[in-house]
C-alpha cells in the first residue's frame, strides 16, 4: 500500500476523534474553541503516534487461531502501557510549551488512563480488522486465480480433441488435405499451448480464430461460408482469450458439422454503450436453448464461468436459436483498451 495512502487513512479516522475531544474540552471545561482545538489536537497527534506503535504490535502478534488467555493478557498490559505513555508524553509536551512544569490531569489521572487503554483497543480493533479485509480479498483473488487456471487447463484439451478430430476426419478422405490441416493444426496449437494471458486483444484472438477456420475449410470446403464484420477501430479492445474462438468453435462444431446444406458463419465485433460486442451467427441446424444451456461439458459453460469471474456481473453470453432455425451467440464485455490496460500498469 503505497504510504501517502496510509498517511490519509490515518488523518481521516483521526479527525473525527480530534472533533469530538474538542467538544468535550469545551463541555467539561468550558474553554472556548480556540483553546480547545489546539489542546485536543496535540492530545490526538501523540495519540496517532503511539498507535503506530500499536499498529506494528498487531502485526507481530495476530490474531490467534484458536482463541488463547495470553492474547488477551499482552494486549491489557500493551493498553496500560500505552495509556501511561499517552499521560506522559502529553505532560512532556504541554511542558515544553508552557516553559515550566504542567501536569495535566483534567478530570483525574484514572479517567485518563481509562481513556488511553480505550484509544488503545480502537487502534488495535482497526489494525486486526483491517488485516482481516486483507486476508480475505487475497484469498479470493487465490480462489479466482485457481479456478481460472482450472477452466484454462480444461479448454485446451477440449480445442486439441476437436481440432485432431477434423484432422482424422480428412483422413481417408483427402490424405493431402490432412497433411496440410496438420502443419496448420500445428501452427494454431502452438499459439494454443503458448497462450498463457488471461485477456488478448481482439486482433491476435482473430487472428488465431482465422488459423482455425483454415482447418476447418479444409475439412467442409463449399459447405462451411465465413463473413466477419469487425470493427478495425476494436482490433485492440481486450477480450478474455479463447472467447472468440469459442463462439466460432461451437458454431462450426454444431451448426454446420451436422448440415448438409452449405452454412453461413457470420463474425462480428461491434461498440454498443460502451461495451463491446462480439457476436458469432450461424443459419445451421439450430439447437435447443434450454439443451444448450443444461449442457455440462460444452466449452460456453466454461466460457460463462470465466466471464463471472473475470468481470463479475459487468460481462454477458447471450444464447439465441431454436432448431432448424440456426444458432447464435453474444459476447458483451466492458470495454478495454490493451494500450490503456498497459499504461495503467506502469
Amino acid at each position: 500500500m503505497p504510504r501517502a495512502w496510509v498517511w490519509t487513512q490515518l488523518a481521516i479516522g483521526w479527525l473525527p476523534m480530534w472533533a469530538l475531544f474538542t467538544v468535550l474540552m469545551m463541555s467539561a471545561h468550558q474553554a472556548p474553541v480556540d483553546e480547545a482545538a489546539p489542546y485536543a489536537l496535540r492530545l490526538m497527534a501523540i495519540a496517532a503516534t503511539l498507535g503506530m506503535v500499536v499498529h506494528r504490535l498487531t502485526a507481530r502478534l495476530p490474531w490467534p487461531h484458536p482463541f488463547r488467555l495470553g492474547f488477551i493478557a499482552v494486549h491489557l498490559l500493551g493498553g496500560l502501557v500505552y495509556a501511561i505513555s499517552w499521560f506522559g508524553l502529553n505532560a512532556v509536551v504541554e511542558s515544553l510549551l508552557r516553559g515550566t512544569i504542567a501536569i495535566p490531569i483534567g478530570p483525574g489521572l484514572g479517567p485518563y488512563l481509562v481513556v488511553g487503554m480505550w484509544l488503545y483497543c480502537m487502534v488495535a480493533a482497526v489494525a486486526y480488522a483491517s488485516r482481516e479485509a486483507e486476508r480475505s480479498a487475497q484469498l479470493q483473488a487465490l480462489a479466482a486465480g485457481s479456478q481460472l487456471a482450472a477452466l484454462r487447463s480444461q479448454l485446451h484439451p477440449h480445442f486439441l480433441f476437436n481440432a485432431l478430430h477434423t484432422v482424422v476426419q480428412l483422413i481417408p478422405l483427402d490424405p493431402r488435405g490432412a497433411v496440410h490441416a496438420a502443419e496448420l493444426l500445428a501452427g494454431v496449437l502452438r499459439s494454443a499451448i503458448g497462450e498463457h494471458k488471461e485477456w488478448v486483444t481482439l486482433h491476435d484472438e482473430w487472428g488465431f480464430v482465422q488459423r482455425y477456420l483454415e482447418i476447418e475449410a479444409i475439412r467442409f470446403g463449399e459447405r462451411l461460408v465465413v463473413r466477419s464484420e469487425i470493427d478495425p477501430a476494436l482490433l485492440d479492445a481486450q477480450l478474455p482469450s479463447f472467447a472468440l474462438q469459442t463462439l466460432v468453435e461451437n458454431a462450426v462444431r454444431h451448426g454446420a458439422a451436422p448440415a448438409i446444406e452449405p452454412t453461413t458463419l457470420r463474425i462480428g465485433a461491434r461498440l454498443h454503450g460502451g461495451h463491446l460486442l462480439v457476436e458469432v451467427d450461424d443459419d445451421g441446424v439450430g439447437a435447443d436453448l434450454a439443451a444448450v444451456e443444461g449442457s455440462a461439458g460444452t466449452g460456453l459453460r466454461r466460457l460463462r464461468e470465466r466471464l463471472a469471474w473475470l468481470y463479475g456481473g459487468s460481462a454477458g453470453l447471450v444464447l439465441r436459436g431454436a432448431p432448424g432455425q440456426g444458432f447464435g451467440a453474444t459476447l458483451k464485455l466492458p470495454l478495454r483498451r490493451a494500450a490503456a490496460e498497459e499504461g495503467g500498469d506502469e
